[in-house]
């Protein structure tokens, strides 16, 4: 087979309702040249080629409406547009921001087809679509891809530009209730719903949120000292301002303890399960960068619970999951980190 060929001729963001569906999609016309004569079942290995670089797709339903649905299609017999649109859902899952409506449909013109794909932020929907044309090209002429540096690129531009997991959720619960939203800056404020009615949010902060309670849960001394005064129990511990200090007052409680900014979020620089001076010593100074003030503990052993209330009411609660790495006698902690917990694409750039 002679080298083939996948064109975008218009590529449009689609960011409210659309004919395609009531949430935000891209729509690109593709042109896949000579692949029209060549659906997937008349290149040899191909099928085996695909599935090696993303075996995930065998979650795909497609039509079929199970898993296992789309690689059917491939093996009786689909087109590359088609396969476009399941390799760009694909990559986007993978990258951290899945995805599951797709569909590709045929034009009056030969070879030319209509491809639309959900995407929750234009700009990686438009890396997407660019990544999962390299890839299945690479596919289909049996060229080597590196799909981790792929996958890698795409979830930096994650990072980057897509709303944060708690603005995201908030988002996605507006969008099933048919509520309006619209991002007002490249952060996470967003306006829900539109004149009298509307409302802002900043991450888990709402426009009716209290700027006093806020302040307050930002100080963790202050929130356990309010906390203390309404009978809730809390570790004994206190704030200190010197490593001296932390190991003294770490000896006053009893080991082990806890070390961690007093003002500081998403975990940094907290320490727990400390024993040994040198260890709070160290401690005491990676949690003095992280935040205005530190905070010495005692250690509760236990899970750690994060819940979310929402007028009052609870209605929802995680577990926290305490990761490791395990040694491998060559590689240093932070590689190690990288490889075993920071490649789950569920993961932030923290």
């Amino acid at each position: 087979m002679t080298k083939k060929n996948i064109q975008f001729l218009r590529v449009t963001y689609l960011p409210g309702p659309n004919i395609w569906t009531y949430r935000s999609v891209i729509e690109a016309w593709v042109d896949i040249g000579d692949l029209e004569d060549h659906p997937s079942n008349t290149i040899p290995g191909f099928y085996e080629r695909l599935t090696a670089l993303l075996p995930s797709l065998a979650e795909h339903r497609c039509g079929v409406g199970q898993p296992g649905g789309f690689l059917e299609r491939l093996r009786e017999g689909t087109w590359a547009a088609h396969i476009l649109e399941h390799v760009t859902l694909e990559l986007q899952s993978l990258a951290g921001m899945p995805t599951g409506f797709g569909k590709a449909r045929e034009t009056p013109q030969r070879g030319v087809y209509k491809v639309a794909f959900r995407t929750r932020e234009e700009q990686v929907g438009r890396a997407a679509l660019e990544a999962a044309r390299v890839l299945l090209l690479d596919a289909i002429e049996g060229r080597p891809h590196d799909v981790a540096a792929t996958v890698a690129r795409l979830r930096e531009l994650v990072d980057q530009r897509c709303l944060g997991p708690s603005t995201a959720h908030i988002v996605d619960a507006a969008i099933d209730r048919r509520i309006p939203h619209i991002r007002l800056t490249d952060g996470n404020l967003v306006q829900l719903g539109h004149g009298v009615n509307q409302r802002r949010i900043w991450t888990a902060v709402t426009d009716q949120t209290s700027a006093i309670s806020e302040s307050i849960a930002s100080d963790k001394h202050l929130t356990k000292s309010l906390l203390q005064s309404c009978g809730v129990p809390v570790p004994e511990g206190e704030e200190v301002s010197s490593a001296a200090q932390a190991w003294e007052t770490a000896q006053d409680i009893g080991l082990p303890v806890v070390v961690k900014p007093t003002d500081a979020n998403h975990g940094r620089g907290v320490f727990t399960d400390l024993s040994t001076q040198s260890d709070i010593e160290q401690a005491y100074t990676a949690a003095r960068e992280e935040g205005s003030g530190v905070l010495v503990e005692k250690f509760i052993r236990g899970n750690a619970h994060r819940l979310l209330v929402v007028g009052r009411k609870v209605v929802a609660a995680t577990r926290g999951k305490t990761l490791t790495v395990t040694g491998d006698g060559t590689h240093s902690v932070r590689q190690l980190i990288e490889t075993q917990i920071n490649s789950d694409p569920r993961c932030g750039s923290e």
